[in-house]
């Protein structure tokens, strides 16, 4: 058994390797040798690794993204922690939306919605001149306003996380404790809250790298308020000319360092203690009923957070698609933004078609993979577990714009082209980075909940005979089987709108829908790009829906299957 886990681990080592530590240490490289040009090879320029002490905007950019980061994944945890506490445990009418609000959160991308935040709260936006809502610039443009905006987009994959953690309730263990005495609170305290550790370090890892690494929140809003991050400085040295390659491999090295000392913490904080609780003296958790008055807060409540939280940005975007004029103040409704839309249709669906062929390859080539690495996480004793860990998690942490121009040097090399692996102009680049973009987050996703079932499960399944593959599909999927639909469709929505890895990598006439709108903004187009958006965006989260129910359908038409089968 032993030497089965070594040789998978082996392999999957191996597929990261090449998916995603090669791309970065091509862009670390740039140090030393800017464009992987030996000729301009000199080791002096590790120097450079100490100005950001120095230069103001490195020791400046390095710092906001580091307090960004902590002030989002403290606010968001807890955010995330308490609605899915909400959502799990109690039955009230509208639930269903934070899961709904949760997947159009993380199909949109961040830069529609700050671009949306712009609307509502610039000197002359929404806000302002429609409401009268004078201090909302103030607020929001400030450092917890940025926080508070980013809270509100990365909170929905430590939600996510958090709501399959807590689906399962170590009854036997809880029954144990308050017969001892404890009162509510405590026993889950004490017992059940020490058991959702995987998840809540999952959580606050997804929420820290998603953050350190975001480009298109941070770069929009820092261009109405100056907060430089570490994404957008990179980003800029690449984009200067002559490119600042070296300065860029800097830069992302400090992303990385960021990332290893969060790891650091996790494990920490984790230790070598064992989580796995579901036996038979656990039970599914099943939503408990409140009284009318409870129901209509919760109900309420949760409204206004779905309108605070996704009605502003996207109804901002909304209002910006029916607008003749780039400003709110010469706001002046016209249709003729969907309109061009309808007529131009082609190229727009063209976009769509091969955004959602390249995230449907990407969820399944990335799900394969994930599960294999979670599974070798959550369940190998092999050394090389660590480094897999810290590869996926390093991953996340690093900006598509940094990840799409290491593929550009991979895979652009001459002596590629006689065996054919020559993949720089072709789709098929796109493919692996986004495969390597979705792996790390269905690899959080689906730790969180193996994370619960024991490995005495397997074992017990192997002493009866079942092989590999059996005990995978019999014992261990249908355990999981939420987490699988989580990540399934949490990868599929990130790889639709990837802007910054399709912005680099696209091929000639190959275009995709966040090339497409971010096209139409870059022409200043805003109203135009504000209806390609509404439109794109409805379309896709309209097949995630389907999606999601067709998973949710037939696991349960499986669950009916087995009950009728037991009952004769």
């Amino acid at each position: 058994m032993k030497k089965k886990d070594n040789i998978s681990s082996i392999c999957i080592l191996g597929i990261m390797i090449l998916l995603v530590l090669l791309p970065l240490v091509a862009v670390l490289f740039q140090i030393v040798c800017p464009g992987l040009d030996l000729k301009d090879f000199d080791i002096s320029n590790l120097l450079m690794v100490l100005d950001v002490f120095t230069r103001k905007l490195w020791k400046k950019a390095f710092l906001n993204s580091f307090i960004l980061s902590i002030g989002t994944t403290v606010i968001g945890l807890i955010l995330a922690a308490v609605l899915a506490h909400i959502r799990v445990y109690y039955q009230f009418p509208g639930a269903k939306l934070l899961d709904l609000l949760s997947w159009i959160l993380m199909v949109i991308p961040s830069f529609i919605l700050a671009q949306g935040w712009v609307y509502f709260a610039s000197g002359k936006g929404i806000a302002n001149v429609w409401l009268g809502l004078e201090n909302i610039s103030d607020f929001v443009f400030s450092y917890w306003g940025l926080v508070t905006v980013m809270v509100l987009c990365k909170f929905p994959m430590a939600y996510v996380t958090i709501r399959t953690a807590m689906e399962w309730y170590p009854a036997r263990l809880m029954h144990a404790v308050r017969m001892n005495g404890a009162s509510a609170f405590k026993a889950w305290k004490s017992v059940q809250l020490p058991l959702c550790i995987p998840a809540y370090c999952s959580a606050a890892m997804l929420i820290f790298m998603d953050t350190v690494g975001d480009y298109g929140m941070s770069s929009t809003i820092t261009a109405v308020y100056s907060f430089p991050t570490l994404p957008y400085t990179i980003y800029s040295a690449i984009c200067t000319s002559p490119a600042r390659f070296d300065m860029a491999g800097v830069l992302s090295l400090y992303l990385m360092v960021m990332i290893v000392i969060a790891m650091i913490i996790q494990y920490v904080a984790m230790g070598k203690r064992k989580y796995d609780f579901l036996d038979n003296g656990t039970e599914q958790v099943i939503p408990k009923k409140v009284n009318a008055w409870v129901q209509m807060a919760l109900s309420g409540g949760t409204i206004i957070f779905c309108l605070i939280t996704i009605g502003i940005p996207v109804g901002s975007n909304l209002i910006m698609s029916f607008s003749s004029s780039i400003s709110i103040q010469k706001f002046s409704f016209t249709l003729e933004n969907y309109e061009a839309i309808l007529v131009s249709s082609g190229n727009m669906m063209e976009g769509v078609k091969n955004s959602l062929s390249l995230a449907g390859v990407a969820a399944v080539m990335g799900i394969i993979i994930g599960f294999s690495v979670a599974f070798v996480l959550t369940y190998s004793e092999c050394r090389l577990k660590k480094a897999i860990d810290m590869i996926t998690l390093t991953a996340m942490a690093v900006p598509g714009v940094v990840l799409g121009i290491g593929y550009i040097f991979v895979w652009n090399q001459k002596w590629l082209m006689p065996i054919g692996l020559h993949l720089y102009g072709k789709p098929s680049i796109l493919v692996l980075a986004s495969v390597a973009s979705a792996i790390p987050l269905i690899n959080r996703v689906l730790v969180g909940g193996m994370a619960k079932i024991p490995k005495s499960l397997l074992m017990a399944a192997q002493m009866q005979g079942a092989g590999y593959i059996t005990r995978i599909c019999t014992v261990l999927l249908p355990l999981i089987h939420n987490s699988m639909v989580s990540a399934v469709l949490a990868a599929f929505g990130g790889s639709v709108f990837n802007l910054a890895i399709t912005t680099i990598l696209y091929p000639p006439n190959y275009s995709t829908l966040p090339v497409y709108i971010s096209d139409a903004y870059n022409d200043l187009e805003f109203g135009y790009a504000a209806a390609a958006t509404i439109v794109g965006g409805a379309f896709i989260i309209s097949i995630m829906l389907i999606l999601e129910y067709l998973l949710n359908a037939r696991n349960l038409s499986n669950k009916i299957a087995g009950l009728l089968k037991g009952v004769r």
